[in-house]
């Protein structure tokens, strides 16, 4: 079948941890054949069976043997794009200094221990190597201190010869009337360019999206069961006009899967009494089965003339989330379908609560349809994209490795001692470079050793100094320090500082403290790498890149944008280190000394491309 596709002309693409088939929808949409599927959960398998020509297997993907199976499999059927959602589970810091390892020396699992899922779509890709990825998760995947999982899949794509491109992609930006997060990862072979689809030129509300389908009222089954419907009078706006399109003769009247959960009659009141502004806590106590004080949210209203709230697996079980903006009752499977933007011609396999788990665990066809345009748009145009991760935290760790420490803005990032850097960045933050070059050798002799707690013969002559720059009240801060430290003598030389324990150190200096001058516990336990959005280092992302990540999504976008910067390895944390100090001494907030800079030749800012499309990484 693949063979004959392909000597018609066709792409074909392959659908892993499918489930009922969004991904596969959405890149049929967008003129690729799916000719393979695969998920370990029966429903989802027999509704992507359903509507998929092509295989559609019930395989566990973390078994090593299955794994060889379905690379072989996409490999000999020329599969151009890969595409899939591997779930991301958390590991020990134990399993992420193995798989580090690995990952830097461009090492493969061994053949019998099970895969973590993410790893088995990975050695999928690597073997068959098709043209194009398409890797989806939740922004979660990013948002670990370490981004550990996400930074070790760059790197591994990276190695194999095909350039990434990372976004957290906010689903109503492509048509979906719904607020929803998912982190999208498009790599594709020889180092291809890629750039992401333009946001929709119109937002689809709630009522947009549902507003014409028939009322029923909860617990209503249509005559026939699964065969039965609704009456439909038709479409009114240009979405359910799409939702209906491939609709076949004779159903144009009907609507199927518009069924919900039986409704309670004590809350078929508490519902009516509701608006979208309606907090649990807000009802009159007879209607209120549960702590207000901790289901402050148990119960939600939609908001018609908005966007819906995510849809999740979590609708299997509890509807109350979904309750209908105008209707007594919690969603219907296809009013759950219509939001997901699965169209009305789009049956699921299973009970209701099957359907409903298969609808919130998928990815939007409309986002699928949208990326996988343009892929097929990169992939013609055949543009290379001019640098890798790799190389640019290369750059950044090399250009850090050879600033003299009299050059550098902030010196006590080299100075290998926990009292030092953390003495440094209370009594120096924001200093002038006169004050630093003047103060920091004085700090740098009043060292501390580890375990010990700061003498008055140090502390006093870091007062008096303070004292001389206006900086009073940040020797008192060094003073309190010391008090939390006689308290807790090893805490400041703990992997990860407890900062109850040591409350007079901010958040950030602590993390960047773990960053800078990383240590081990008795035990073994090392500090983390953790990726730092903070001391001006989102200044140099959103310059490079040409967007706006200093501005808005800091924590997501944000994070992302520094993590694909520094990669990971061997030096990245010099390079996040390089980053952190070109901030502070090249890319300033007025008047940046581009010329100066090591990332210059590949700089929208410096090149004069401000508002160049964030197709960069």
């Amino acid at each position: 079948m693949a063979a004959s596709l392909r000597r018609n002309g066709a792409h074909l693409a392959a659908d892993l941890f499918s489930g009922a088939g969004g991904i596969s929808l959405g890149l049929e949409e967008a003129g690729y054949d799916v000719v393979i599927g695969a998920d370990h959960y029966a429903a989802a398998v027999a509704t992507h069976a359903h509507h998929f020509a092509g295989l559609s297997l019930d395989w566990d993907l973390a078994d090593p043997d299955v794994v060889e199976r379905v690379a072989s499999l996409i490999k000999d059927a020329g599969i151009e794009i890969l595409a899939g959602g591997p779930p991301c589970q958390p590991f020990s810091k134990a399993g992420r200094s193995m798989i580090r390892h690995r990952v830097q020396l461009g090492e493969r699992d061994p053949h019998d221990e099970r895969r973590d899922l993410w790893r088995s779509f990975l050695e999928i890709a690597t073997f068959a190597r098709p043209r194009a990825i398409l890797m989806e998760n939740v922004p979660d995947l990013a948002l670990d201190r370490e981004m550990f999982i996400f930074r070790s899949i760059v790197e591994e794509l990276e190695q194999d010869g095909y350039s990434v491109h990372t976004r957290i992609v906010e689903t109503w930006r492509y048509g979906v009337p719904q607020m929803r997060q998912r982190l999208l990862v498009v790599a594709l072979r020889d180092g291809v360019s890629f750039t992401w689809p333009a946001d929709s030129p119109t937002k689809t509300t709630l009522w947009n999206a549902i507003g014409e389908l028939p009322e029923v009222e909860g617990g209503w089954r249509p005559k026939g069961g699964a065969h039965g419907w609704a009456d439909y009078d038709g479409p009114v706006t240009e979405y359910q006009r799409r939702m209906r399109r491939e609709i076949p003769p004779g159903d144009e009247h009907r609507v199927f899967d518009h069924i919900t959960r039986p409704v309670r009659e004590d809350d078929r009141a508490a519902f009516e009494s509701m608006t979208h502004e309606t907090k649990y806590s807000d009802l009159a106590p007879e209607h209120q089965r549960y702590r207000n004080d901790i289901f402050d949210d148990k119960y939600k209203r939609l908001d018609e003339n908005d966007l819906s709230r995510t849809i999740t697996a979590h609708i299997a079980k509890d509807g109350y989330w979904y309750i209908h903006p105008r209707q007594p009752r919690t969603l219907t499977v296809r009013e759950a379908a219509r939001i997901q933007s699965f169209p009305d011609h789009f049956r699921f396999s299973g009970p209701p609560s099957a359907a409903f788990k298969q609808i919130g665990n998928a990815v939007p066809p409309m986002v699928a349809a949208a990326v996988g345009t343009a892929i097929r748009s990169a992939l013609a145009a055949g543009d290379r994209m001019p640098f890798t991760t790799r190389e640019i935290g290369t750059t950044l760790a090399d250009w850090y490795g050879g600033r003299r420490d009299g050059e550098l803005a902030l010196p006590w990032l080299r100075s290998g001692s926990r009292w030092v850097f953390v003495a440094s960045e209370i009594l120096l933050h924001r200093a002038t470079r006169t004050v630093v070059k003047s103060f920091y050798p004085a700090i740098q002799n009043l060292d501390v050793d580890r375990g010990a707690v700061p003498s008055e013969q140090v502390l006093a002559p870091l007062g008096y100094l303070a004292d001389g720059v206006g900086r009073s009240a940040r020797a008192d801060q060094l003073r309190e320090l010391a008090a939390q430290m006689a308290a807790h003598p090893d805490e400041l030389w703990a992997p990860a500082i407890d900062r109850a324990r040591l409350p007079v150190i901010a958040n950030s200096v602590a993390e960047l403290a773990e960053l800078a001058v990383p240590t081990s516990s008795a035990d073994g336990q090392e500090s983390e790498e953790p990726v730092l959005t903070g001391k001006g280092v989102l200044r140099v992302a959103s310059r490079f890149l040409g967007n706006d990540v200093d501005k808005r999504n800091k924590q997501t976008d944000g994070r992302l944008a520094v993590a694909r910067l520094v990669g990971i390895g061997e030096s990245s944390r010099d390079a996040q280190l390089g980053l952190i100090e070109l901030a502070a001494s090249i890319c300033l907030i007025d008047r940046p000394v581009c010329e100066l800079c090591p990332l210059r030749e590949h700089c929208a800012r410096a090149n004069g491309a401000i508002d160049a499309p964030t197709s960069l990484f």
